[in-house]
């Protein structure tokens, strides 16, 4: 009996085999982590232990909890096995949806969605990154685990659920808007209003927390003081001043650009012919803030269809075959593994107050394996459309063997809408709110794949196919979908 228990799992066992050797062998190669533009920060805000001016602080907290260490090793390691549980959780859940059936189809089809998650070498990387990305994929995908868990969610689930997205949000602020879509979720799925309140007050509290600490630190009840640049940055790839007609003091937002090769929304933020460069304090100024949202909601009324547009087009840049040197000729090559060492005055600075083995290092052999599974073991963003599709095909067709059955849609609504909704939403958010990049479609990827997973658990048998009452076995609450 407990063999017969266990054939199911082979096929994850498989997948997860491979996961895990792929990152053993990546911090074998690596034993530091790689380093990105906003990690310096990262790290300063863990060291000090005060809240970021840029980004919520989330994640430099994780770092601050695994500091007494003192080693990048570990670091890398913890995020290596985060990204793990990431693709565990997905097994699970749609497993356990699935289990109903014939246990093994349920393991097989739970295992093979879960490759894209544990896989690709573009998710390893990023697990390897200092970035909070795949810590926040994992947070938010907790949340929705919370919420599906059971057939109708209980109050102590839901109150984790508000736990989780909060984490979320205060990780990054893309998570924060996503509170309504698991609410709403929740309410299809008929929790109740002692469970969507639950998850209402376990979210607003360390949400509210958090602001109260920002505000001891800066006297801003803020998530940080740089809360409008980004959004300037997303209208700079459509403002037209000429439509605008921007009052004198706001005329110096107007986007000016030297570089065609870079977008406009990273150059107006970090390049020299950033605005920021002419006020003081930069983007972390109160001047600067203010004049940045004045200049991107002006842009906004005074040409919508453009704003739009931008965001459509970031949105579907997700889902090409081969990725394209953007925002940057050099920011898109920073989610591989390098082949030679880099290491910075500044990242130097940063890494000496929190371990002594942050610099870069490729270690020989274990890296040139690192580099050929990166030659050969890529998942192409037209996967991820793939699976956002398939989701949504779940919402109206299911196929049983020998025929095709129209699907109610209220099934696809408890159980596939909220990973399909929360995948979308981690594509559009960043597209309407900042700007397109290759690291922010990567945690939509454990979303899509949950999706489709319940998309494909047949519908309830109509009553007249259903069983008789004395031969019906007790039904499980806790299946999910």
């Amino acid at each position: 009996m407990r063999v017969r228990s266990v054939l199911p799992h082979l096929p994850f066992s498989g997948v997860l085999a491979v996961a895990v050797w792929i990152r053993v062998v990546a911090v074998l190669g690596y034993p530091a982590p790689l380093w990105f533009g906003d990690s310096p920060g990262y790290l300063e805000a863990a060291v000090r232990l005060r809240p970021d001016e840029t980004r919520p602080s989330g994640y430099p907290i994780l770092l601050w909890l695994i500091k007494p260490f003192h080693s990048f090793t570990v670091m890398v390691s913890v995020q290596h096995v985060i990204g793990i549980l990431t693709g565990v959780l997905v097994y699970v859940l749609v497993w356990r949806a699935g289990r109903v059936l014939r246990p093994w189809i349920a393991g097989v089809v739970a295992a093979l969605l879960t490759v894209p998650v544990l896989i690709p070498v573009h998710q390893v990387a990023l697990e390897h990154m200092l970035m909070s990305d795949s810590l926040f994929a994992f947070l938010l995908l907790a949340a929705v685990a919370a919420v599906l868990w059971r057939r109708r969610t209980t109050w102590w689930l839901a109150a984790l659920a508000g736990v989780f997205a909060a984490a979320a949000a205060l990780t990054r602020t893309a998570g924060l808007p996503l509170i309504a879509l698991i609410l709403v979720a929740m309410l299809i799925r008929k929790a109740g209003w002692r469970a969507c309140a639950a998850t209402a007050v376990a979210f607003v509290l360390p949400v509210v927390g958090y602001m109260f600490w920002f505000h001891a630190e800066y006297g801003e009840y803020k998530f940080a003081k740089a809360d409008q640049v980004f959004l300037y940055g997303r209208t700079a790839a459509f403002a037209d001043c000429r439509v605008i007609k921007p009052r004198p003091e706001l005329a110096v937002m107007c986007p000016r650009q030297s570089d065609p090769r870079i977008s406009k929304s990273f150059s107006v933020m970090w390049t020299p012919d950033s605005p920021f460069r002419d006020i003081p304090g930069w983007v972390y100024g109160d001047q600067g803030n203010r004049l940045a949202g004045e200049f991107a909601w002006a842009a906004i009324k005074a040409q919508p269809v453009d704003y739009g547009q931008v965001v459509v087009e970031d949105t579907l840049k997700a889902f090409t075959w081969h990725r394209q040197p953007y925002p940057t000729p050099w920011t898109w090559l920073q989610y591989d593994f390098p082949q030679g060492e880099a290491w910075s005055d500044k990242q130097a600075k940063a890494a000496r107050q929190y371990g002594d083995d942050g610099e870069t290092r490729v270690v020989r052999p274990w890296a040139g394996q690192v580099l050929a599974y990166q030659d050969h073991v890529v998942m192409p963003g037209t996967i991820l459309g793939v699976l956002l599709l398939g989701g949504l095909a779940g919402a109206f067709v299911h196929v049983r063997p020998g025929h095709w059955l129209r699907r109610p849609v209220r099934h696809w609504a408890t159980g596939a809408l909220l990973p399909w909704g929360t995948s979308l939403a981690l594509l559009v958010i960043p597209a309407a709110t900042a700007d397109f990049d290759y690291r922010y479609v990567l945690p939509a990827v454990p979303f899509a794949c949950v999706a489709l997973g319940l998309a494909l658990i047949p519908p309830p048998r109509p009553p007249e196919e259903a069983p008789k009452a004395q031969d019906e076995p007790a039904p499980r609450e806790e299946v999910s979908a």
